[in-house]
């Protein structure tokens, strides 16, 4: 399908441009569902359900009082509660907004708290979702993690892999199959990892320092990450599929969701210390091309993007930043501490700080984002 889209650049264009559309109204919707609901229980008013920002296309008032409203940017979406003085929920600092029984900032701090880690947690329950179905009643392909040949001069080679060697474990993680191998080095460069292996009826140990590979992502820009050196070349009964039961589909979900969890902290973590370059971080671009690869690709694929992006959103909102839900908690969390709140000059520093930061973070995204095009475009 992606290679009928591409013959046709108007088809292309409106394909992924609904695909990313779908994908993130879905995702922000679950986020800000989860805020909202919370908060009415919490007996907080919501003022305003927003999806999308700028002007309103249309929405509609409910008994509470809240405007449901679809805006003509579909990037994103926001609740504003009474008390909220924008959409980033900066508190109105006057005395009504604060003292009125049912405004945010009047509310008690573990209701706050709560209303606010709801919305990642939303993420974080639709992404578990998504998982367990998938995997209870579709099941997982898997090739053999087993070696059939080994790269010249690669990690492998250089540990003594041989080919017919079936990988075990990497670093004290399971193997099932071939792509678990692939997982548990992707994000390793350079690491020492403890390999275990079965020879001719053997289990061996031995150590392995993944090579550090750019791989083009099909963009015009490059990921880094750690490789072995192996291959494994299907045979003619494979990709094979292992089917779960319930309560393995629901363990696996938790597993699915940990490694993208782990894996996008030590991803963070390596931006800051070098590890990973500020050219691998994409924007709104990027992320249409992902939503309709894998939606031109079959729907499970479209699915798991889902429950990748609703996780990786609600991991993001949880960072330490003013203006994000994390950062709302590290003022809660210091208010809790000293028996009051910041002050209004100290927040007002922490919002602006934290918008410098997001607006620089969303910079570099549509930069890159550009850049990618241009050279998918243009490029040779």
């Amino acid at each position: 399908m992606i290679e009928f889209l591409g013959q046709y650049p108007a088809f292309w264009t409106l394909f992924y441009g609904l695909a990313f559309f779908i994908a993130l109204s879905v995702i922000v919707f679950i986020h800000e569902q989860g805020h909202f609901q919370v908060g009415r229980w919490c007996g907080v008013k919501a003022e305003v359900f927003a999806v999308g920002f700028g002007r309103e296309i249309f929405g509609f008032t409910d008994k509470y009082g809240t405007r449901w409203k679809f805006c003509l940017l579909p990037l994103g979406g926001y609740v504003k509660f009474e008390g909220d003085a924008n959409a980033a929920s900066k508190p109105d600092f006057n005395a009504a907004a604060i003292h009125s029984p049912t405004s945010f900032p009047g509310a008690a701090i573990w209701k706050r708290m709560l209303i606010v880690f709801a919305g990642p947690a939303a993420n974080f329950l639709t992404a578990l979702l998504i998982f367990w179905v998938a995997f209870a009643f579709i099941g997982t392909k898997y090739l053999e993690p087993v070696a059939t040949e080994i790269m010249p001069n690669s990690a492998a080679a250089k540990a003594g892999l041989q080919i017919g060697d079936r990988i075990l474990a990497v670093d004290g993680e399971t193997i099932i199959g071939f792509e678990d191998v692939q997982k548990a080095v992707f994000l390793r460069a350079g690491e020492p990892l403890e390999l275990r292996l079965e020879r001719a009826g053997q289990v061996l140990t031995t150590m392995i320092t993944p090579d550090v590979h750019e791989k083009p992502d099909n963009f015009g820009g490059v990921v880094r990450i750690g490789l072995l050196g192996v291959k494994h070349v299907p045979t003619a009964d494979e990709p094979k599929t292992r089917y779960h039961s319930v309560s393995e589909s629901l363990s696996e979900s938790f597993n699915q969701s940990w490694f993208i969890v782990k894996n996008t902290v030590k991803f963070v973590g390596k931006l800051f210390t070098g590890g990973q370059s500020l050219k691998q971080i994409g924007g709104p671009i990027s992320i249409a091309k992902g939503a309709g690869d894998t939606a031109a690709s079959s729907p499970m694929a479209f699915a798991l993007f889902l429950g990748f992006m609703s996780i990786s959103i609600g991991l993001i909102n949880l960072f330490p930043v003013p203006m994000l839900d994390g950062g709302h908690l590290v003022f809660y969390a210091i208010e809790a501490l000293r028996g009051k709140p910041l002050g209004q000059q100290a927040q007002e520093w922490g919002y602006r700080i934290g918008l410098t930061f997001v607006a620089l973070l969303m910079m570099v995204g549509l930069f890159n984002d550009s850049g990618r095009l241009i050279n998918h475009f243009f490029g040779t």
